[in-house]
């Protein structure tokens, strides 16, 4: 099933398409869920900066900018973009008082409706290697490393430009999972 503008998929929570009105929520989102990096020692994660306006609007316009609401109150986001043929989420993030209540799986889903839609064949991210809720959380979703020698050059150059903002310190990999996997008809999106 195909939905418009938003998809109530549980009582309560409903997705959306973003605008660009859900920046400031946007980056209240990220700061509390980098606050979570802090209590692991990786303190240049929680104080990097949220995705700035302009680059968020980027997102919007391109109809890869997606909010979940519980109760009317945006509480994660999802921003994706075509990277090398595939879709790519450049963040997922749930504020962790919403936490392990599947509302990350559900962004997962969307972006892999939204990569069938666009006809791309896989759904990549980067990530923490080491951190729980990172790498090792994305193998329980189907995905599995992304190796260099696969990668395309605007991944490739995704990778450098991470290490360059200091992210080298602690082990990143690129994941890959073919679409579908965990896709359902209701997940479909316009946009």
């Amino acid at each position: 099933m195909r939905v418009g503008p938003e998809l109530e998929w549980e009582d309560r929570k409903v997705r959306r398409l973003s605008s660009l009105e859900d920046h400031f929520q946007i980056t209240e989102i990220e700061r509390a869920a980098g606050e979570l990096f802090r209590n692991i020692n990786m303190a240049i994660v929680a104080d990097d900066q949220p995705i700035s306006r302009q680059d968020f609007q980027r997102f919007v316009t391109d109809h890869g900018a997606f909010v979940c609401l519980v109760d009317g109150v945006i509480v994660a986001y999802l921003l994706l973009e075509q990277v090398d043929g595939a879709a790519h989420i450049e963040q997922v993030t749930v504020h962790p008082e919403h936490a392990r209540q599947g509302i990350g799986v559900q962004l997962i889903v969307l972006a892999d409706s939204w990569a069938r839609e666009r006809g791309l064949p896989a759904v990549t991210l980067t990530t923490f290697r080491d951190v729980p809720w990172n790498a090792p959380y994305y193998e329980r979703l189907g995905f599995r490393a992304f190796l260099p020698r696969d990668w395309g050059p605007a991944m490739g150059t995704r990778m450098d430009t991470e290490a360059a903002r200091g992210l080298e310190a602690w082990p990143r990999l690129a994941m890959i999972r073919p679409v579908s996997k965990l896709s359902t008809p209701e997940a479909d999106v316009q946009g």
